[in-house]
């Protein structure tokens, strides 16, 4: 098993960026498809953005829109989320995940990011 620890979350003015970590311990984050996920309060989680083990392709959300970048440092075994050009409607719990099967059976607790207008 892998657990998943999320830092880097904060307060920002739209417009800003922020830089999230995910800190992996028990196994290496290559051995797993990693993603982000975001939930606000009353909607459903939403995908951010993924990619696979031994794969350089990124799949982002629609509503990225070029403004984050998921990145993975294998030394550190921790993945991060670039986010510029932020905007209040990102105002979320942002949640790291892992899967090595179908579905992301594991989660971190989140970091919560607040934008304000």
């Amino acid at each position: 098993q892998v657990q998943l620890v999320e830092s880097g979350g904060g307060m920002v003015q739209a417009g800003g960026s922020l830089r999230l970590s995910c800190a992996a311990s028990g196994r290496t984050v290559s051995t797993y498809d990693m993603a982000w996920f975001r939930q606000s309060p009353g909607k459903e989680r939403e995908f951010v953005v993924g990619f696979a083990r031994g794969s350089s392709y990124t799949n982002y959300g629609e509503f990225v829109q070029g403004r984050f970048t998921i990145s993975r440092d294998a030394a550190k075994n921790t993945i991060y989320l670039q986010m510029n050009s932020l905007k209040p409607e990102d105002t979320a719990v942002y949640i790291c995940a892992a899967r090595d099967t179908y579905t992301y059976q594991y989660w971190g607790q989140g970091t919560q990011v607040t934008v304000s207008s």
